[in-house]
């Protein structure tokens, strides 16, 4: 599949940046929604998101820039070559690290809500968990860029290069297959036309977007159906459990991961993200009832606000 839309002189429109800007975009849109069906202005969402884009695209350009992954362009790189820092364009916002975003975004809503004097934890709630969804559609990205797979395998659903188009070269090509991309250079011969048909790779981009889905699902309908069982916040912090133990997960996959000892960079991520969110959340629920204070509760995901339960009336002497 062609990366690129169409192209207008310099100017190309890529799947990729569709694909992230969608993704966003529908994020939005649903938790817009569920603000709405509280009581709130699904504006703040809006705007929340112009914030988020910019800033999370930032962090997420950093994370990528004083990265060091294996068999792939790194700091070592972008010391050599500074002025590629803000190309993150090049090939449809190519160059992004997941959980740089994250911060970038994150610190973006919390800015806008701080500045807006709006409940920074409600308003993470609204987003937490479509975010799993933005990712799940933003992964079809390295797909169509032929990027982020995993290792060779024969499974029946593995991935397989299309040479006519640039991807991220497979560690294991012989030298005398021609790299992908550069057909227009010269025709491919046979040799190379066969290796890519019959070599097939883990597409782990579809395993972590199987998972953000998953997840995605499992967040929407705890929360909508038990969310006056929830502590306003909580959204958040499920958030930084359920995704990281799929990247966790994908990580395994990754021959191109950046790696610190035995793990990925990202494992080691996952692991402290899921310890701290898992302690928070057994202190913040410590000696915490639900139903003594609705209040404090995640109701407004249900699509109502929460309000103090009356108190049961006296006995009649």
């Amino acid at each position: 599949m062609n990366p690129v839309i169409f192209q207008f002189g310099p100017f190309s429109l890529h799947w990729y940046g569709v694909f992230i800007v969608g993704g966003a975009v529908l994020a939005a849109w649903l938790a817009g929604r569920t603000a709405a069906k509280a009581g709130y202005n699904p504006d703040h969402i809006w705007n929340m998101l112009a914030w988020a884009l910019v800033i999370g695209i930032i962090g997420a350009r950093l994370y990528h820039v004083f990265s060091t992954p294996a068999n792939g362009i790194g700091f070592a790189y972008y010391v050599q070559n500074p002025i590629e820092i803000i190309n993150f364009w090049s090939g449809g916002f190519r160059g992004l690290g997941i959980y740089g975003g994250l911060v970038g975004g994150i610190l973006a809503i919390v800015i806008y809500a701080m500045v807006k004097k709006l409940d920074i934890l409600m308003w993470l709630d609204f987003i937490a968990p479509n975010v799993l969804l933005a990712q799940a559609i933003g992964r079809l990205g390295n797909w169509v860029n032929q990027e982020l797979y995993g290792p060779a395998t024969d499974v029946a659903w593995a991935f397989h290069i299309n040479p006519a188009y640039p991807c991220q070269d497979p560690s294991n090509r012989p030298v005398l297959v021609q790299p992908c991309g550069t057909g227009n250079l010269q025709p491919y011969n046979q040799e190379s036309l066969d290796w890519y048909a019959n070599n097939g790779f883990h597409p782990t981009f579809f395993y972590e977007a199987l998972w953000s889905l998953a997840a995605f699902a499992l967040l929407t309908i705890l929360f909508k159906r038990f969310g006056n069982r929830f502590r306003k916040g909580d959204g958040i912090w499920l958030y930084f459990i359920a995704y990281p133990l799929g990247r966790f997960w994908v990580e395994m996959f990754r021959p191109d991961a950046w790696v610190m000892g035995n793990l990925a960079t990202a494992q080691w991520i996952a692991i402290g993200s899921v310890a701290v969110a898992t302690l928070i959340l057994i202190v913040r629920h410590w000696g915490w009832n639900w139903r003594e204070h609705p209040e404090q509760s995640m109701a407004y995901m249900m699509g109502k606000v929460a309000e103090p339960e009356a108190p049961a009336p006296e006995p009649v002497a």
